[in-house]
C-alpha cells in the first residue's frame, strides 16, 4: 500500500528573521516574502502575510499589530510562524491543489537548542510537510554558492541575515568550529534609530531607518559623499521634523556592532587548527546574507584579517538555493543533516 507521503513536492526553506524564502524542487526560489503577518486583534484571525503585512508596519490602528514571530533566528512565536508558512505553502500549492508536500529542507542557525531545533521542525510539518530535515545556514549558503565542501579543505562562511551573524568554517562536509551572533541588519537598524534620538531628537520607524541603511549607509569610508534628508517627530515639540543625514553619521552609528561582527569572525580564525587557517588564507572567507550587500563591509573585513573577502553569488538567496542543492541530492547530503555530532562552538 503507498504511503500519502509518496505523492508531493519536495521544498528548501530559507527560515529567516526578515524573509522567508521557499525552494520548489525543479522550479527554484518561489516564495521570497517578508517573515511577518498583521493581526487583527478584534477577529483573532490574521489580516495579512508578507509584504501587505509589512506596509502596515508602525502604521496600523491599535486593534490591529503587525508582528514578526521569529527573533534573532528563534522562532518567538510558534503558532504565528506556522500560520505563515502554511500561507505561502498553500500560495504555491494553488496551482496544483491535489499533491502535497512531501520533504523539507530547513535551514536554520547553528547555535539553536534541541528544541529550538523541534519547534522549527513541528512549525514546518504543522504547515502541511511530511517529512522535515533541518541543516546549519552556513552549510547551506556554501552548498548554495557552490562550493565544494565535501573535500578536506577548509572553507570559511559568514552568513550575516537580518537577524544574526552566522559564522563557520567547514571540512569535509560539517563544520568544525562555529559562532552564532545575535548582531546583523536589525541590530544595525536599530543602531540608526537611537543616534537619530540621542543627536537628532527625532524618532524614526524600522522601515525609516532600513531605508537610511541602503540608501546611505557604509562600513568604511567612501570617496563619494551620500546625505538625505529624514522624516520623522521630534521628540521635543511633538511635531513632524525633517534633518539631513549624512553617510558619516550613519557610518558612526553602525561602528560598534560592525566592529563586533569583525571581532567575533578573528576569534573563530584564531580558534581554527592551523591546517584550515592556511587554507582559508588561500581560499579567503566567503560572505552571504543581505548585510553582506552593506557598502564597503567586504572591504572592512579585509582590511581588519588581512585575509581575502569573496562575496557570494546572489547572497541574499544564497541559503535557499542551497537547500535545493540539498533536495535534489538528498542520499548524498543526508549525513549532513542528520549528524548527531556538534561542531565546536565558541559562543563565550
Amino acid at each position: 500500500m503507498f504511503s500519502l507521503s509518496f505523492w508531493g513536492r519536495n521544498i528548501g526553506i530559507d527560515l529567516g528573521t526578515i524573509n522567508l524564502r521557499i525552494y520548489l524542487d525543479k522550479r527554484g526560489i518561489i516564495i521570497n516574502e517578508p517573515m511577518i503577518a498583521a493581526y487583527n486583534n478584534k477577529t483573532n484571525k490574521v489580516l495579512a502575510f508578507g509584504v501587505e503585512a509589512k506596509k502596515m508596519l508602525e502604521r496600523a490602528p491599535a486593534y490591529i499589530t503587525v508582528m514578526k514571530p521569529i527573533q534573532n533566528g528563534v522562532i518567538s512565536d510558534f503558532e504565528l510562524t506556522e500560520e505563515i508558512i502554511r500561507h505561502f505553502l498553500k500560495k504555491v500549492s494553488s496551482e496544483n491543489s491535489f499533491l502535497g508536500y512531501r520533504k523539507a529542507v530547513v535551514g536554520v542557525p547553528n547555535s539553536l537548542t534541541e528544541v529550538e531545533r523541534k519547534s522549527v521542525e513541528d512549525a514546518v510539518r504543522g504547515a502541511g510537510v511530511f517529512e522535515v530535515y533541518l541543516v546549519d545556514k552556513c552549510l547551506a549558503a556554501s552548498l548554495g554558492a557552490r562550493l565544494s565542501i565535501n573535500e578536506p579543505t577548509a572553507n570559511m562562511m559568514v552568513d550575516m541575515g537580518g537577524g544574526a551573524t552566522e559564522i563557520a568554517i567547514l571540512s569535509m562536509a560539517g563544520s568544525v568550529i562555529t559562532r552564532s551572533l545575535k548582531i546583523s541588519g536589525d541590530r544595525l537598524n536599530e543602531d540608526i534609530i537611537r543616534f537619530a534620538r540621542e543627536d537628532f531628537k527625532l524618532a524614526i520607524g524600522e522601515l525609516t531607518a532600513e531605508e537610511i541603511k541602503l540608501k546611505i549607509g557604509s562600513a568604511i569610508p567612501i570617496s563619494e559623499k551620500l546625505e538625505m534628508y529624514v522624516r520623522g517627530k521630534d521628540l521635543v515639540t511633538g511635531l513632524p521634523k525633517e534633518v539631513l543625514m549624512k553617510d558619516m553619521q550613519v557610518r558612526s552609528a553602525m561602528s560598534r556592532s560592525l566592529k563586533t561582527i569583525v571581532d567575533s569572525i578573528r576569534e573563530v580564525l584564531e580558534a581554527a587548527p592551523p591546517e584550515l587557517s592556511g587554507d582559508i588564507l588561500k581560499r579567503g572567507i566567503f560572505i552571504s546574507g543581505g548585510t553582506s550587500l552593506l557598502r564597503g563591509i567586504s572591504d572592512l573585513i579585509a582590511r581588519e584579517l588581512l585575509v581575502q573577502i569573496t562575496m557570494v553569488e546572489d547572497p541574499i538567496t544564497c541559503v535557499a538555493r542551497g537547500t535545493g542543492v540539498i533536495l535534489e541530492n538528498l542520499k548524498k547530503y543526508i549525513p549532513i543533516l542528520d549528524n548527531p555530532l556538534k561542531p565546536r562552538d565558541i559562543n563565550i
